[in-house]
């Protein structure tokens, strides 16, 4: 059975109650870096994630405040999920872990040429990181 209480008042602990598992912030990653909106989107990413553990971690994230879901405007039949000023509030993390990421990992994917376009205008970077994921 899954604990329910808080362990402790740590910041720390709180951020990693709410996003510490990897799957979450892949998720808030897909919004961010790739406008994904939709359970069918996410569920493409190239992690594979399982689709009763992506239908959990949407719903924790919607609880915990950082997303919210709401009928497509497109299609009626799906949800678009979208970040809350508490999930943009994660921009800053998501492009420090990018960062560190592409500097310690040999093999990274990550485009080094945004990585440096990040690196010299951050404030910039996350500007418009926070706008095109705020849409």
């Amino acid at each position: 059975m899954k604990r329910t209480d808080r362990k402790s008042d740590c910041a720390i602990n709180y951020s990693l109650e709410h996003i510490g598992d990897q799957w979450s912030l892949l998720i808030v990653r897909d919004m961010i870096y790739f406008g994904k909106r939709t359970y069918g989107e996410f569920l493409a990413s190239d992690e594979r994630i399982g689709t009763s553990v992506l239908a959990r971690r949407l719903s924790e994230l919607e609880r915990s405040g950082i997303l919210t879901k709401t009928p497509s405007q497109t299609d009626k039949r799906k949800d678009e999920y979208h970040l809350t000023p508490k999930g943009l509030d994660l921009v800053p993390i998501l492009v420090d872990l990018t960062e560190w990421g592409a500097a310690h990992d040999p093999d990274t994917g990550a485009d080094l040429h945004t990585i440096v376009k990040a690196k010299a205008n951050r404030t910039g970077f996350i500007r418009r990181l926070r706008a095109a994921a705020a849409v």
